[in-house]
């Protein structure tokens, strides 16, 4: 059996790739390095794997805490709060069920996607 050797990059199923491409852009600060009205993509830099988002017909959010969720995005942050703040201004929402414990939070992207934020290790 062949091991693999690199991810290259994470795909997300969406109903608006651009939209969802120009939020994560923005939470991120990665460069937009492809976008069509069926496709974009993200690079995350040198050796790290790329964040693309593809349109699928009839494309349904998945819904949070339960059904649907087949994968979602952790995140490291500097200032978990500020971060917080800053991605519901860009269009995140924060639901109701925090299983984190004020470990981490989970925030739903603009089209309902879940994806956390942790305190960055600083050691």
């Amino acid at each position: 059996m062949s091991a693999l050797t690199r991810l290259t990059t994470v795909f997300v199923d969406c109903a608006d790739p651009i939209k969802l491409a120009a939020f994560y852009q923005h939470a991120t600060g990665w460069q937009l390095t492809d976008s069509t009205e069926d496709f974009a993509a993200l690079d995350a830099g040198p050796g790290r794997p790329a964040l693309g988002f593809a349109r699928v017909p009839d494309h349904r959010a998945p819904q949070w805490p339960d059904g649907g969720r087949r994968l979602h995005l952790d995140f490291a942050v500097a200032d978990l709060d500020r971060a917080v703040a800053d991605l519901l201004r860009l269009g995140a929402t924060k639901p109701a069920f925090q299983p984190g414990a004020h470990a981490w939070v989970v925030l739903l992207d603009p089209e309902g996607h879940p994806f956390c934020l942790a305190p960055a290790d600083t050691d």
